[in-house]
Formats: C-alpha cells, structure tokens, sequence
C-alpha cells in the first residue's frame, strides 16, 4: 500500500507551522516559527503583528518542511490546514497558502479544526491509542471534557462557563507581574511556592457537574492582591502562583477523572497548551493510576501549536474521502463537534 503524505499548515494564533506526516503517524518533519519574543514586548498576542508575521514566515517554514521531509511537492498527497478557531488574519494567511498549493498542485484540501489537532498530538507517539476515549482539552481559549467517539467525531460533556484555564494563567500572571506568556511563568514560580499557601476557591457550575468555570479564581487572586496593597501586607509571588495553579488543576483532574469513572471510560487523553504544565500531567497521572485509567498526553513540543497535530487530524479525513471545496474560510469561532 502507497504511502499517504500529508502537508500540513498552522497558523491560527502565534506560530507559523509546516509539516510532514506520513500514514497519520509519523512525522518526517515539523517546523515551528514562534512569535513569542514578538509579542511579549506587548504584553499579549497583538493579532496584527501576528499576522503580519505569518505572511513573512509562511513560505520559508513550508520549504524548510518540505527540505527536512527530503520531499517535493510533487510527492505530497494532500494538504491539510488549520481553519478555526483561532485569529481571524492569522487563520486566513494558513488557509489561503493551503488553497493556493493544492489548487496549483491538484492536490486534495483537507480543512482541520484546530482543536480536534490538539487532541490527535497525542496520537504521533501513542500508536496503541485508538478512538472512542475521553479528551480533557485545555489551551489558552478552551476548555472542554469530550468524548472523541471516532476520528473527527467528538460529543461535548462539559465545557467552561467563563474563562479558560490557559486564559486565567495569563490573566494571573500580569496581576501579580510575571508577564506574558502566563502558563509558564505561572508554572516557574509556583516551584519555588506553597500551593497551600492560600485557599482560593474551587469553582463550581451548579447543575452540571463536568463543566468549569474559572473566573472565580481569578477574582479570588485579584481580590487577594487588592486586599494586601491596601492592608500594605506583603505578597509571596510565588505563594500565589502556587495556590492558584494548585486550585485549576484540582479543578481540572476532578472534573476530567470523575466523568471517566462515573462513564466507564479506560482511557483518558490530555491536550491543548496547557497539557504542557507539569504540575496538570503529574496530578492527572497520579489519579488516573489510581482509578486503573491510562493517562495520555504529548511531549512538550507537540502540545503548543503545531503542524504535526494538524497533519495527523488530515490524515483520517483524507483517508474518509472528505474533502474541503475552493470556498473554504477562516472560521475565528468554529465550534467542536
């Protein structure tokens, strides 16, 4: 059987991506151009910039792709890219390359839902795991409890009512000066803190038990750090970092873990942005081994944005026969289903 290749392309946010992937699980070659250092000087992701960036860095990422893979375009079988959700500008520049390639290459298009690649990360060094299973999805935008009952089929159980959890590090991490990007920083100085410093509190949805709500917690640090300016009590960085961080991931292994058990589901998959914080991993692990659930989740580099996820969500399209048409857009909003 022919080998099926597939170029794929990300740029939905930040990062102009390009990659190879061969038989939905290999990846010949991955490329991340980041615009981190760009955008930190703002504080945040600027969606112009972003943008402007992307069209510099499209054409270079995809032939340094192609050169890693040691392949032409005329060996790639389809072309598969990211079309929501995500930043309006950042998102047409991946599709309108994608249109233009397979159009002058006569090659199949493939649009990819940005977070249904996220969760297919996880598949590149997993080969043993197959649909149907659990996903908890947590980036800077999302946060969803879902079942993937195949490939690119999923069904909703929960989903956050206010913030996402990646959206409430950053938010956290300016108010008490740690700068952009949020996770990360969160995830440094909480190292060196006491994540039962200070109770913040749990949140909750009444009546619906697998969904999230995180801007609580957020006001919670915010009214913490109010109250101690005005009482001119000294504030441990670190301490709250910690406390904080510790209270989204009891939130989110709680939630993820008891939907598994009450489901009777065996299989419980990480992914999104956040999948990368250590503490998340090693507290979802932890509580998987004791409930007999096998916990996935990818590496470091495969759970930012990325060209391989996308290329690996491409492949099961492309092998279904579904096709996208000449008239695909850039969807900022498009819902998981």
């Amino acid at each position: 059987m022919k080998d099926i290749k597939i170029l794929a392309i990300e740029s939905s946010c930040d990062e102009t991506a390009a990659a190879v992937i061969q038989n939905g699980r290999e990846v010949l070659s991955n490329v991340i151009s980041s615009q981190i250092d760009l955008h930190t000087l703002y504080g945040g992701v600027v969606p112009e910039l972003a943008s402007r960036k992307h069209i510099e860095n499209i054409n270079p990422v995809i032939c340094q792709a192609l050169a890693d893979a040691e392949l032409t375009l005329d060996e790639i079988d389809g072309i598969g890219v990211t079309y929501g959700p995500g930043l309006v500008g950042a998102l047409l520049v991946g599709v309108a390359e994608a249109k233009a390639i397979a159009y002058a290459k006569k090659l199949p298009l493939i649009g990819v839902h940005h977070i249904e690649g996220h969760v297919c990360a996880n598949l590149i060094e997993h080969p043993e795991l197959e649909p149907p299973f659990l996903c908890l999805i947590v980036s800077g935008g999302h946060t969803h409890l879902a079942m993937m009952e195949d490939y690119g089929n999923f069904r909703i159980l929960g989903r956050t009512r206010d913030d996402a959890a990646g959206e409430a590090f950053d938010k956290v991490a300016r108010a008490i000066g740690l700068g952009y990007p949020g996770g990360p920083k969160i995830e440094k100085a909480a190292r060196e803190g006491d994540p039962r410093a200070i109770d913040f509190p749990r949140g909750k949805v009444d009546g619906s038990p697998y969904d999230f709500s995180f801007s609580g917690m957020k006001s919670a640090v915010l009214n913490y750090l109010n109250h101690a300016a005005m009482t001119g009590e000294a504030v441990c960085q670190a301490d709250v970092a910690a406390s904080f961080q510790q209270a989204v991931v009891e939130v989110l292994v709680e939630r993820a873990v008891g939907a598994a058990v009450e489901l009777g589901q065996d299989k419980l998959v990480l992914a999104g942005g956040v999948a990368a914080n250590g503490a998340l991993r090693n507290a979802l692990a932890e509580a998987c081994r004791k409930h007999g659930i096998c916990c996935y989740y990818p590496s470091p580099i495969y759970c930012t944005d990325n060209a391989a996820m996308i290329g690996v969500a491409a492949h099961y399209h492309y092998i279904r026969g579904e096709r996208a048409s000449w008239d695909l857009n850039a969807i900022p909003h498009l819902q998981l289903t």
